[in-house]
């Protein structure tokens, strides 16, 4: 597939991108991400590495608009936001059932 990114283009295809994924430890995400052979990777990883441009010259919108047409699932930052948390620890668990701690008088400390 022909795209344009950084105003220059590209034909991609979605092996040749797996291919180029393989075997390259995954930074983490902090914005919009990919999901490459099972794998999540930042968008502006996989663009630096498909394109050989520096992130800073491209957009990750650009990639994501280009990786979601070649048949990718790719995550924008808001909806990993928007994703659920995942499971309470048994800390956190115990935590809330306990509840917060009595506020006590700094200089005294007894309890208000």
């Amino acid at each position: 597939m022909r795209c344009v990114i950084a105003r220059f283009p590209f034909d991609l295809y979605k092996d040749e991108v797996e291919n180029s994924m393989k075997g390259i430890k995954p930074e983490p995400v902090t914005g919009d991400a990919v999901v490459i052979s099972r794998r999540v990777y930042p968008v502006k990883q996989v663009g630096e590495v498909i394109t050989r441009q520096d992130r800073r010259d491209f957009s990750s919108a650009e990639v994501v608009r280009a990786l979601s047409k070649l048949g990718f699932t790719c995550r924008t930052a808001e909806t990993a936001a928007a994703a659920p948390a995942t499971a309470p620890t048994p800390l956190e668990t115990a935590s809330a059932l306990l509840g917060t701690p009595a506020a006590t008088d700094e200089r005294s400390g007894d309890s208000l």
